[in-house]
This record gives structure tokens, sequence and C-alpha cells, in this order.
């Protein structure tokens, strides 16, 4: 089954000179993220990122899909290739209050957290009997170089009966891409409805 190449999206960001407190604060007063881009062998680099900018792309993105998507950020005249490490939220108003991206080389391997989407559901066998499915594992973490990340894994679920399961080891995993999980896991289960 074909898995997807990440998405690719542009940011611009800025370099900040100070990490005190206080600066964090403002930077968040006038609109802006504060964010860390965390790079193999050099120096950390402290950012801002626009909060509209950044706003824009969550509420397009697809749920789970943050950890594969690669960000293009537009920084000094150039531009440099990042995955999102951590994402920290505000607790009140769910707003984003910090991002860690790591730089990505085309020779240094990233691990990532790749989602599993279902497909087939509407037509399960297990389904159609009464049963229902439950998605026990939703993302499945990967090394690879960036050049070989998965957007996403598919795993067809259209033949499952009632009590029948799909594993990891189900899914097509594309060559270069190395799971770091135990490949038994049970992915997906359609389970009887308890009267």
């Amino acid at each position: 089954m074909k898995q997807t190449t990440p998405n690719l999206l542009h940011l611009t960001a800025q370099m900040r000179p100070s990490t005190k407190k206080s600066d964090t604060k403002q930077i968040r007063r006038e609109g802006k993220i504060p964010a860390i881009l965390y790079s193999a062998g050099q120096q950390n680099l402290q950012l801002t990122i626009s909060r509209e900018e950044m706003g824009t792309i969550l509420r397009q993105m697809k749920p789970g899909h943050l950890g594969t998507t690669v960000f293009h950020l537009k920084l000094d005249g150039k531009e440099r290739r990042a995955i999102i490490k951590d994402i920290q939220y505000q607790l009140t108003t769910y707003e984003v209050s910090h991002i860690d991206f790591e730089e990505l080389f085309e020779d240094i391997p990233v691990s990532v957290k790749v989602p599993i989407q279902c497909i087939g559901v509407a037509d399960c066998v297990g389904v159609k009997l009464g049963g229902f499915l439950r998605q026990v594992i939703r993302h499945v973490r990967v090394e690879c170089l960036p050049k070989h990340i998965p957007s996403y894994f598919l795993i067809d679920v259209q033949d499952l009966g009632i009590k029948q399961s799909r594993k990891l080891s189900d899914i097509a995993i594309p060559e270069g891409v190395k799971p770091l999980a135990k490949m038994d896991e049970v992915v997906v289960v359609v389970s009887k409805r308890s009267n």
C-alpha cells in the first residue's frame, strides 16, 4: 500500500537574542511564539515564529500529522529544513506557547512519530455484524533519513470480523524506514458490543 511523503510547509522565523523570562513574555505579547532550533553538532538557535502564521498552519493540518510535517524555516535569508520535536500549549487558552524544532540533514537519521490511518472502516465486515472498531495504536515511532519520512501509514480493516485484529506487522513499512516498536503489537481490533 502506498505511503505518502511528508507535508512541506514554509514558516518565517526570526532570531531572538535573549532567553530571559521577561523577554519571552514580551515576545508573546507581540503575537509571536518563542522557539528553539536544535541542530546536530551546532549551537542551538533561539527563534520567534509568528503566532498568526503558525495558527493558520495548525488549523489546516490533519490531527496527528504535526510530527511528520517538514517545515522550511526562512531565517536570515536562508532556508533550513526542520521538524517539530515538541510543542507546548497554554493551559487556559490552548494557544501555542513554545516550539522545539530539530533541523534535518540529508545524511542524519531522524526519529518521528507516524500516524496510522484505518481505511475500509465503512465496509468493515465486523462492524456490519454489529461490532465496533477500536484503534489501540494511533502512531508508530520510526527512524529514517529525512527523505524517507512517511506522512502516515495505512492499515486496511475492511476484511476484519468480530474479535479479529491487525498488528503493526500488517503495515507496509517502506524501505529505508525502521520501526522502533514491537511489530506484534495490536493496532486495531473489532470488538463485540456488550449487551
